[in-house]
């Protein structure tokens, strides 16, 4: 019980260590009686995981302190201290007491940090805290005092200090520090807790004994006691207006090693009244405090988005460019050379031609081609198809315009025969681009046209989300989201490398130019190239024209880079305008197609119905060829009048010939037509009441004035009054809605034309429905009245301000009064004309269904 009582209260000073230190420095320090003599002594050695008995603390005898050695063990195992299933502290310790290890044990550490004249009498290594707690037995007298005790004890510190200090001993993990000791002073608490040592203590302050008052220690009074073991950083008290009992401090120390020593030595030390502890006493307890860095690092992230923010953009486009792009630039040129496309496969086209002949042979017949019904278009077309091929052969950095009606055959015209044979060919369709709805689905149908994947378009929305959060946080936009534009503009440069790369993958180094560059090799052989083919472009311009802007650059860089051939298939015989923005110095190479001549028209519609007939079926009683099938058919006859009233538009004379195929006569399939033709018409131009930039009574001034005459001049139409206002942009809404073709010469427009030739028919059967034709012509007639109206009453407000004058009438506004006068009666005549035309519809209205 006194050396408990002793190690809990306060040593006092040295001041009156004569005697004694005189006592226990007597005698040479031999090192090598040390080494010999510490196998003699009484010294135990033992783990202390949970102090003696897993009591958690450990007590010294009568005659006895303990001090701390630091130093012994290093700190970096303590993180394979808590590894599951391997007790990694018991591993350490069976390795020191191997004899090759004698130097590094714990025991033999002791015994050369101590005189000749102290004895250790236990070792009990702390291996997590990298140091290790040793008993020491010394002759104290049973006379003396406790202030005599605490001096005495003192004084064995400063000895053994000064000991170490003159004979330094090395750690075996560090050679460049040596092995430092301090008194224990408290009553430390051994703890196999998961507490790894820090440089942060929390000192709380208790009563020494129940029931009675502790004291908050001053920072001067901390500072005092603990730094004496290392250098301090900061002393933190407790917040003023904390309510949090027990009372304490936190103690910043430089290092690790010095706040362990601090708190194995204090912990459960009693500070006395004269030393500031109070009346009782104040007793410290004393543990590591780990600090919160996890949370100070996402706090610092959170205060800091200007610097976070742009580093988070640099991260994201720093992968996006060294993984994805790569990966993109894959795909695309995986879709353009085809490379995962079954039917381009060498080993599935043999298995087809296989199956196909097995078919035959057992139908005994041979099938025609699909196409035959094209032949006839293809043959009077030879010198297109011959002049796109001589195209692309030469290396002019210029656009190809393929520009016809809807139904004119452009796509097959270059991808079935053009291009028949030619590798590494891109189709890009600006169909389902331009009528996508919203950002996200037009990236998604751009990279869907090339091959672009994997594509994120979801992370458009997501973006502006964030950039608007980052807006309200930090006042300016971040940049992390990105325009349309933008992410079009990735597209497009992805699919430029990919090109590139097709276009080089079968250069060689064998090659008599294998010395050029890449600019050089693909400008001396265009035939290299890949092919890009730019359907519908300008399909609904009039919407926007973001879509078609990008990629007209595009293809410009394309073509000036000699990358690619381009290839613009369209219906807009306004397309120079779009293009030359894109190339304003090149002159285009262009091939307008039109509608076939009734002689090659007729040539299609008899080789579609051969095209299943038996080339050469033969049976045994009649050895001659069975007729073909336009042979058989008598009504054929009158393809010849079909065919002028159709047309000669592609699609129009395939829907023929299935019809006639079918049974039906020409006459009839071409009734059927222009009948559907005429619906189509009455229900997307005039009935249709959605907003449009057009009007019925506009439209159906169009179709009327059509159905008389096969052209309408162009500046004649617009002096109509119901094409008055704005009438330039109406005829090119019905353009472009394919109602109406704006003939062009020496670029200025000249007539007006039905958007197909089977229309003209239509027209005519519209305008020959006589209650159909009354009700439009009488919404005209209301149309006109309107605007006539509105003039008249102008008129009238302008002849009221006159007369309102001073004097009357002034001589100098007489001829203005008349002008006005006569206008009116003008307006007033066309109206009273107009409403007699009103009756008589009026009356077909009434007696007619």
């Amino acid at each position: 019980m006194a050396a408990s009582r002793l190690l809990q209260k306060p040593l006092g000073s040295a001041s009156s260590f004569g005697r004694t230190y005189e006592l226990v420095k007597c005698g040479p320090l031999r090192g090598n009686a040390l080494r010999t003599s510490i196998g003699t002594r009484a010294t135990r050695f033992k783990t202390t995981e949970a102090g003696e008995n897993k009591t958690g603390h450990i007590e010294a005898g009568p005659n006895e302190s303990i001090f701390y050695l630091d130093n012994v063990f290093p700190l970096k195992f303590n993180m394979a201290m808590w590894l599951p299933f391997i007790d990694f502290e018991r591993k350490i310790l069976e390795s020191a007491k191997h004899p090759r290890n004698a130097a590094a044990a714990p025991e033999d550490v002791a015994a050369r940090a101590l005189p000749d004249n102290l004895r250790p009498t236990e070792v009990l290594p702390r291996v997590r805290e990298g140091g290790a707690f040793v008993k020491v037995q010394h002759d104290l007298q049973e006379d003396m005092g406790e202030e005599e005790r605490r001096k005495y004890t003192d004084g064995i510190e400063k000895v053994v200090k000064r000991y170490l200090k003159e004979n330094p001993i090395k750690p075996w993990f560090n050679p460049f520090n040596r092995v430092r000791t301090a008194l224990v002073r408290g009553r430390p608490w051994l703890e196999d807790l998961h507490r790894l040592p820090d440089t942060r203590l929390k000192i709380e302050f208790l009563p020494a004994m129940p029931g009675q008052a502790a004291e908050e220690l001053t920072q001067e009074t901390i500072y005092s006691m603990f730094r004496r073991y290392g250098r301090l950083t900061d002393i933190t008290p407790q917040p003023t207006d904390s309510k949090d009992v027990p009372k304490f401090a936190y103690v910043h120390f430089a290092k690790t090693r010095p706040a362990i020593v601090a708190k194995n030595c204090l912990h459960g030390y009693v500070l006395p009244e004269k030393a500031g502890g109070g009346k009782d006493g104040t007793m410290l307890k004393i543990g590591y405090e780990q600090r919160r860095r996890a949370h100070k690092f996402w706090e610092w992230l959170a205060n800091h988005p200007r610097v976070v923010i742009p580093l988070m953009l640099a991260f994201a486009g720093a992968v996006t460019v060294a993984i994805f792009d790569p990966i993109r630039t894959f795909f695309i040129k995986a879709h353009v050379t085809r490379t995962f496309h079954l039917s381009d496969n060498r080993i599935y086209k043999w298995l087809r031609s296989q199956a196909t002949r097995a078919t035959d042979a057992l139908n005994l017949k041979h099938r025609a081609p699909e196409d035959a019904g094209l032949r006839a278009i293809w043959d009077d077309r030879k010198d297109d198809i011959e002049q796109i091929q001589t195209w692309l052969m030469e290396s002019a950095d210029t656009f190809i315009v393929i520009q016809g009606p809807r139904g004119s055959g452009k796509r097959e015209l270059v991808l079935d025969q053009a291009l028949k044979g030619r590798k590494n060919n891109l189709l890009i369709d600006c169909k389902p681009i331009q009528e996508a709805k919203g950002d996200s689905s037009t990236i998604n149908a751009a990279a869907l046209e090339v091959g672009y994947r994997p594509v994120f378009s979801w992370m458009n929305s997501i973006s502006s989300l964030i950039d608007l959060a980052a807006q309200g946080t930090i006042g300016t936009k971040t940049g992390f989201s990105e325009t349309l534009d933008a992410q079009l503009a990735k597209i497009w440069q992805n699919t430029t490398s990919a090109l590139k790369q097709v276009a080089l993958d079968e250069r060689s180094k064998s090659d008599k130019d294998a010395d050029l560059g890449a600019d050089e090799y693909l400008e001396a052989h265009p035939e290299k190239r890949p092919v890009v083919i730019i359907d519908n472009f300008l399909h609904k311009s009039q919407e926007t024209s973001v879509v078609y802007d990008k990629i007209a650059e595009w293809a410009a860089g394309l073509t000036t880079a000699n990358v690619a051939h381009v290839i613009f298939l369209t219906n807009d015989v306004s397309f120079s305008k779009s293009l030359s923005k894109a190339l304003p110095d090149r002159v285009f190479r262009q091939i307008a197609l039109g509608d076939c001549s009734p002689e090659v028209a007729k040539r299609f519609v008899i080789n579609h119905l051969d095209a299943d007939a038996d080339d050469d079926t033969t049976t045994d009683n009649t050895p001659e060829k069975r007729p073909k099938p336009s042979q058989m058919r008598a009504d054929l006859a009158e393809l010849d009048d079909c065919i002028s009233t159709l047309g000669g538009r592609l699609t129009d004379l395939e829907f023929l010939a299935r019809r006639i195929k079918t049974g039906e006569t020409p006459k009839k399939a071409v009734r059927e037509i222009t009948e559907q033709s005429a619906s189509e018409i009455l229900k997307m131009y005039i009935l249709d009441s959605s907003a449009r930039k057009w009007t019925p009574e506009q439209a159906w001034l169009l179709v009327r004035s059509l159905a008389q005459t096969d052209c309408l001049r162009y500046n004649e139409i617009l002096l109509h009054d119901i094409l008055k206002a704005g009438g330039e942009a109406t005829l090119q809404a019905l353009e472009q809605a394919e109602l109406i073709t704006i003939v062009s010469s020496n670029g200025r427009p000249t007539g007006i034309k039905p958007g197909k030739p089977v229309y003209a028919a239509a027209f005519r059967q519209l305008t020959d429905d006589r209650v159909l034709a009354a009700k439009l012509d009488l919404a005209i007639l209301n149309e006109l009245v309107r605007g006539e109206t509105a003039g008249i009453e102008k008129c009238e407000l302008e002849l009221e301000r006159l007369g309102r004058m001073e004097g009357g009438i002034p001589k100098e506004a007489r001829g203005r009064t008349r002008y006005l006068l006569g206008k009116l009666a003008g307006s007033q005549e066309k109206i009273e004309g107009w409403e007699g035309e009103g009756g008589g519809l009026k009356k077909v209205l009434v007696g007619e269904f």
